[in-house]
């Protein structure tokens, strides 16, 4: 095997020199490279070592960054980035946080779109492909899907469109038989066909839809691959290539456990097993997850919809054995999880839709149409909801209250402790009159004995939790125990603040807020951005009064790898800050 130097590689075109025979050593070197830093840092694992092979071969073969590539999710790009000028952030401990986990023109030519959702990717080439063409000029378009983006509908209306093309359009479709988890739903049975018939099975949804067909069986082999490459390269017509690749291809825990090396914190190379504790404190998706697994004991009709992330909200897959028809994964589809909890509900179940909130922003015209519009008793629990979350421009999470509060008829709850979300999510599981957001607290599990437990939760009834006069500090969700200390460090200031617990974001409590409107001072925090949030309908509600209202929240901007405790810092959303704000709003 020859030794391959892999900082020499700046570009495509050093590999374009290359023999067949050097690829292979590349893909080697490179798979070594990324298991020593994915071992110590942490990332995607199983997508990015499936796709080694496959990335050098289109390299290879086509004239990048002429020939345009659209990678779906993204997150299976890290052997992009190591061939198209990135290489150190790969080698070079010192520099591994120096590009980000998805692709991103900013950092290079190569990268076209930040992308960190999925589906998308046959849809954008289209757009490209269609200009190309408008334009008059020749070069390659490439949409490179898998990894379970094809059960997001996006993708069926891209290949929809693009099959019409009559073009040169390229849709190279990475099969390694996985999503996150497992796959789910009748597409994935038509893969799993055609590989079972190397390609030659009658029931193939792309030749149905428009498009010419190619199959490689060995989707992690160089000559394989580059042979069909160069096959299709400058056709002038649209075609699905086909490729079966390995997840996690070079790392044998990886290989046998491909749901839990999608994604890995830091870990052992040798054992597969992380570095950090597994003695880690209970989280909310394991409150909600044990929760709901009694519960479906006593309701047979109770049932669980996720969309393709169910380590997200607890649901192991013991849990999911555990649970059995009651838990139902539709694939990476949250229009459907929304829509489908619809017809539950009105077929008598009680349905429970679990998202990430970063990923539940696909499905607003389902909230908004077949939920809030049709009233449908259903419910809605969203994890990583929070500053706190996610912290990828691509996943953030601090979005949802300004979209999802202000639907017509949808409540919104912001539990501030574990006994509140409990709580909460027990009445939702039992009412019957209208949809229920459950927004899951941002950060570590929190208990709060003193709170105040609803029997019922439909109506706004905002919670006192520390009386006082002439300012009030009302903290939704998270940020109720950082007013609670901000009241708690102006008391030795010789002031005397009233907290307020909201419970909801959805309506106003105008009962509650009479009783303040001859404060001097009303501040709100909230995680999420300030416009169009929670405090700015506070703010309205006083507008004609002399209260003064002091709205916090966090910047309507895509923020990138923040620190959230700086940005709580230059939010102004920490106690100090917060005591900060009244004495300089009282002086």
């Amino acid at each position: 095997m020859e030794n391959i130097d892999l900082s020499m590689i700046k570009s495509p075109a050093d590999i374009r020199q290359m023999y067949e025979k050097q690829l292979k050593d590349l893909a080697v070197a490179m798979r070594k490279a990324l298991l020593e830093k994915l071992s110590a840092h942490g990332g995607h694992v199983g997508p990015n070592l499936g796709m080694i092979e496959a990335i050098i071969a289109l390299h290879y073969v086509f004239n990048t960054p002429e020939d345009k590539i659209v990678f779906d999710v993204s997150h299976q790009t890290y052997p992009h980035k190591m061939l198209t000028g990135r290489m150190q952030a790969f080698t070079d401990p010192a520099h591994y946080d120096d590009v980000t986990g998805y692709t991103n023109p900013q950092e290079s030519d190569y990268d076209l779109f930040s992308l960190g959702h999925t589906s998308s990717a046959v849809s954008l080439a289209s757009g490209l492909a269609k200009a190309r063409d408008l334009k008059g000029s020749k070069e390659n378009v490439i949409a490179v899907i898998g990894d379970g983006s094809l059960s997001g509908g996006v993708a069926f209306e891209g290949l929809d469109y693009g099959a019409t093309l009559g073009t040169n359009f390229i849709v190279i479709v990475n099969d390694n038989d996985m999503s996150i988890a497992e796959n789910h739903g009748g597409i994935y049975a038509d893969l799993r066909l055609l590989r079972n018939t190397n390609g030659t099975a009658d029931n193939n949804l792309f030749r149905a839809m428009g498009f010419a067909y190619r199959y490689v069986h060995y989707g992690n082999d160089i000559p394989s691959l580059i042979n069909m490459f160069r096959s299709i390269k400058d056709i002038n017509y649209p075609v699905v290539v086909h490729i079966n690749t390995m997840k996690g291809m070079g790392l044998p825990v990886a290989e046998a456990d491909k749901e839990k090396f999608h994604f890995s914190a830091p870990f052992d190379l040798k054992t597969g097993e992380p570095y950090s504790s597994s003695d880690t404190p209970e989280g909310y998706d394991d409150l909600f997850a044990n929760q709901v697994l009694a519960r479906m004991k006593e309701v047979p009709e109770l049932v669980i919809i996720n969309a393709g992330t169910p380590g997200a909200i607890g649901f192991s897959p013991e849990r999911r054995k555990e649970a059995g028809s009651q838990f139902v994964d539709v694939g990476i589809a949250e229009q459907q999880a929304v829509a489908m909890a619809s017809g539950l509900a009105k077929g008598g179940a009680r349905p429970i839709v679990a998202l990430a909130s970063t990923f539940l922003q696909r499905a607003y015209d389902q909230f908004s149409q077949d939920i809030a519009l049709n009233h449908q008793p259903a419910t809605f629990v969203v994890f990583y909801g929070s500053i706190f979350g996610i912290n990828d421009e691509t996943h953030l999470g601090f979005f949802d209250l300004g979209l999802l509060s202000n639907i017509p008829d949808l409540l919104v709850l912001t539990p501030t402790c574990r006994e509140e979300f409990l709580a909460m999510l027990r009445w939702s599981e039992d009412q019957r009159r209208k949809p229920v957001v459950i927004r899951v607290p941002g950060g570590a599990v929190r208990s709060d004995s003193k709170i105040t437990i609803l029997d019922d939760y439909s109506c706004p009834s905002y919670e006192i939790v520390r009386k006082g006069l002439r300012i009030a500090l009302i903290g939704v969700g998270t940020f109720l125990p950082v007013m609670q200390q901000a009241a708690e460090n102006l008391s030795m200031k010789g002031f005397d603040p009233m907290v307020i617990n909201p419970r909801e974001v959805s309506t106003l409590d105008t009962a509650c807020l009479d009783s303040i409107k001859d404060f001097d001072l009303v501040i709100t925090a909230e995680d999420g951005i300030i416009d169009g949030g929670f405090g700015q309908k506070i703010a309205s509600y006083f507008g004609d009064t002399a209260v003064n209202v002091i709205n916090l929240g966090l910047p309507k901007e895509f923020l990138n790898r923040y620190s959230a405790i700086e940005l709580q810092r230059e939010c102004n959303l920490n106690p100090d800050g917060i005591a900060d704000i009244v004495m300089s709003a009282l002086k």
